[in-house]
């Protein structure tokens, strides 16, 4: 495995979460890289294609989560995982974490199936289906922490995530410039879904402007109407 030019920056960055990482987490983590830019040939899993903006744009980006999962053992739900950008990494640097990746296309699904078996990712699991029909099944109000990047606006995301968080327990919706016209929109959607008043917390990172997450807390349970089927809201966010 290739040691990774952006030691340093991973480092520094996992540390705000209280994780010292290992060499060996390091090329988990640069292998992982390798994999998913190699079958990006192949499939759509990213627009980013040179291996140092990934460093920065996928590693950095899915490290800056780690302050705001718990000190301890917990589940985390990917939504939308696609390539795998955050949850993989989340795992790799917290093995302690029981990671579901949720990932509908079944080409991405496979691959983040073949990338998990490659690392020896033993903390991690993919659930083909769409998250939807996760929020309807067994996985309801099952994690501690549910997290999204680059999927949907903020009133989608809502409904397809607080119904996996279980009350307690904190959706992470990673975000760019548009965040808080996303959250003055989303904040009655939110609430609806057992959700807390939103912040917004900016986050530093070297060439990625304006990034933000979203933190909302699980106040309370999800009725059982939410999610809806695709097939019921037609197209159409929650009111």
């Amino acid at each position: 495995m290739n040691q990774s030019a952006e030691p340093s920056l991973w480092n520094s960055l996992a540390a705000r979460g209280g994780v010292n990482l290992q060499n060996q987490q390091r090329e988990k983590i640069s292998r992982y890289l390798e994999l998913l830019l190699a079958a990006n040939a192949r499939m759509n899993l990213t627009r980013i294609v040179d291996p140092k903006s990934a460093e920065i744009l996928h590693v950095g980006d899915a490290l800056t989560v780690l302050p705001f999962l718990p000190a301890t053992s917990h589940r985390l739900a990917d939504v939308g995982s696609g390539g795998g950008v955050p949850g993989i990494i989340l795992a790799i640097a917290r093995p302690d974490a029981r990671v579901t990746l949720i990932e509908a296309t079944k080409k991405k699904a496979e691959f983040l199936k073949t990338a998990i078996d490659e690392l020896g990712l033993t903390n991690v699991t993919v659930e083909p289906i769409r998250a939807e029909e996760a929020g309807r099944s067994e996985l309801r109000e099952s994690f501690d922490v549910a997290v999204a990047r680059a999927v949907a606006t903020l009133d989608w995301l809502a409904e397809w995530m607080l119904p996996l968080v279980k009350k307690g327990g904190v959706m992470l919706a990673m975000k760019g410039q548009k965040a808080a016209d996303e959250l003055a929109g989303a904040r009655r959607i939110v609430a609806k879904l057992g959700g807390g008043a939103g912040e917004i917390i900016p986050v530093e990172l070297p060439g990625a402007e304006h990034h933000v997450i979203l933190r909302f807390r699980k106040i309370g349970t999800t009725d059982s109407r939410w999610p809806r089927a695709a097939s019921a809201a037609k197209g159409r966010p929650l009111a």
